[in-house]
């Protein structure tokens, strides 16, 4: 068996959900690194763009930021903030978008908080909030999120929400007036959850080795159907190999 790390069996998990074609907004950190590896393992004709308007971006070198000069290494367009998020609502190309998100909660329906812990007046702590999140949840076609398994992250009410999932159900998105789409993954250091096509509620989809199904919902402060899930693949050596020496050579993010 390969020796790897969760940081690293994340990302290639994360990279595995993302086909060719794929127009993929990223951020900063594992997001960023998650494409790469899709762009270099198993989606060499995925596309990769940022909020600060790199279209098509090379990405020779894992960059620090969404800012970092190297996105817009042979990119195939450099424009700002306006043209990114132009792409997410252009009918060309708004359909192949995923994006990939983070967040502080989570509740069963994928709906996300970034800005607060507690009341929204008086936080225990305050996040630096949407940033594009709220955007990217709204109008892309799939998201994948990253989130750590704890019972506090994973909520049965949110303390604000920040970013659409599903909302309050099915017709959740079209009673808000909200394009199709929606989350598509969640990934965590501990498993893979999916939603329900007609519920739209979060289901286990898939454990790591070395944890059951029971460990996650003990995670978790609502339950999930556990009943379809089965465990994960680890990361083949050849993926291990991409990672590591292709992608992030230096271990900024690894």
């Amino acid at each position: 068996m390969n020796n790897y790390t969760l940081k690293e069996m994340m990302t290639l998990v994360a990279a595995r959900e993302i086909r060719n074609g794929d127009i993929v907004f990223c951020g900063t950190g594992i997001s960023m690194l998650a494409v790469m590896a899709a762009k270099n393992i198993n989606a060499p004709q995925s596309v990769i763009f940022f909020e600060t308007g790199a279209i098509d971006s090379k990405l020779e070198d894992l960059p620090l930021a969404v800012g970092d000069s190297r996105i817009m290494y042979q990119a195939s367009s450099n424009g700002g903030l306006l043209d990114a998020f132009a792409t997410m609502q252009n009918r060309f190309t708004g359909e192949r978008i995923v994006g990939i998100l983070g967040a502080a909660q989570i509740d069963i329906y994928g709906n996300l908080n970034s800005t607060v812990l507690g009341d929204y007046h008086e936080p225990s702590v305050r996040f630096a909030g949407s940033g594009g999140a709220c955007d990217v949840a709204s109008f892309v076609s799939r998201s994948i999120i990253f989130m750590k398994q704890e019972k506090q992250k994973f909520k049965i009410k949110l303390d604000y929400l920040t970013s659409p999932g599903y909302l309050d159900g099915p017709d959740g998105r079209e009673n808000a007036g909200l394009p199709k789409g929606g989350p598509h993954r969640v990934i965590t250091n501990m498993g893979v959850m999916g939603f329900d096509d007609k519920t739209k509620r979060m289901f286990l989809e898939g454990y790591y080795p070395g944890v059951t199904p029971e460990d996650i919902l003990e995670k978790m402060e609502f339950e999930i159907d556990i009943s379809r899930a089965g465990e994960v693949l680890p990361p083949t050596l050849a993926e291990l190999t991409l990672l590591r020496e292709k992608c992030d050579p230096h271990r900024l993010i690894l």
